[in-house]
């Protein structure tokens, strides 16, 4: 029987990351770093070569691809099992990436920045993961409002459902992303979290992204590096809900409290 949930394993290429910046911005450490994730039961390797925590600063096309490609290049020469996904908004990132061995492409503007971005993934038949955002990484923590946090951004996936798949992209290929921490609050984020149902029933897998995040260390206390438990009990609740795509720094963790709620699910 197939698993209920796949890992998206975080490799972060870049020296401003808000947990890890820094760690793997060599190329022969983010490839070592990414084979542990896949041995510990990543699923998914995304790449990322542009940091997107808040306040983060734009990274020139150039430089995000020569962080990046040498990665995903030997990770696909070294016959990664695991799917290679590229974390970019930037059409000519995704496409050196593509072209390096990437198959899944994550893009935190669900093709707004680019929507080029859609022809690309429906060309060359990718798996793809659209996110809501409000904002940019650099505004998107700017006091943000809604009147229904739930309901808000139900409904741009939605529209960015329909967009995609007018551009070509086969909707089996979509997953949706509710952004936890990209332009929330704490009390925003919790009611995603709650709600979490209701973006389910939108039909398409619904990724979550809870790992390490501000608004875990504002509920516990903790630091970013101390925030394992509080990451595995907000994804075990995502799971309980729905969500069956899970990306996460911890991956070995993660995998056995999912397997366990997984057959606890099933038991029931």
């Amino acid at each position: 029987m197939p698993a209920p949930f796949r890992i998206m394993g975080i490799v972060n290429a870049t020296p401003d990351s808000f947990s890890d910046g820094g760690r793997y911005l060599d190329a022969t450490a983010a490839v070592a770093h990414a084979r542990e994730l896949e041995a510990d039961g990543a699923a998914i390797l995304d790449l990322g070569g542009e940091s997107t925590r808040p306040g983060a600063d734009p990274v020139p096309a150039d430089e995000e691809r020569r962080r990046v490609v040498p990665v995903i290049e030997a990770l696909a020469a070294g016959g990664s099992a695991a799917q290679l996904s590229i974390d970019t908004i930037k059409l000519e990132v995704a496409r050196a990436a593509v072209d390096a061995g990437a198959t899944y492409v994550n893009d935190v503007t669900a093709f707004r920045h680019d929507p080029g971005m859609a022809a690309l993934v429906a060309e060359r038949g990718l798996d793809c993961c659209l996110m809501h955002m409000r904002g940019e990484p650099r505004t998107m923590q700017s006091d943000p409002v809604y009147d229904d946090v739930v309901s808000e951004v139900k409904a741009f996936l939605e529209e960015r459902l329909a967009f995609a798949v007018a551009e070509g992209v086969p909707e089996e290929r979509i997953q949706l992303d509710p952004g936890i921490g990209f332009g929330k609050t704490a009390e925003h984020n919790l009611e995603l979290l709650a709600r979490l149902d209701e973006l389910v029933a939108l039909g398409r897998p619904v990724l979550v992204g809870v790992s390490r995040k501000t608004f875990l260390g504002r509920i516990t206390g903790r630091d970013v590096d101390d925030r394992l438990a509080a990451t595995l009990a907000a994804n075990v609740l995502a799971f309980t809900k729905g969500a069956t795509i899970f990306r996460v720094h911890d991956v070995a963790p993660l995998r056995d409290a999912l397997a366990v709620a997984a057959a606890t699910v099933r038991a029931r």
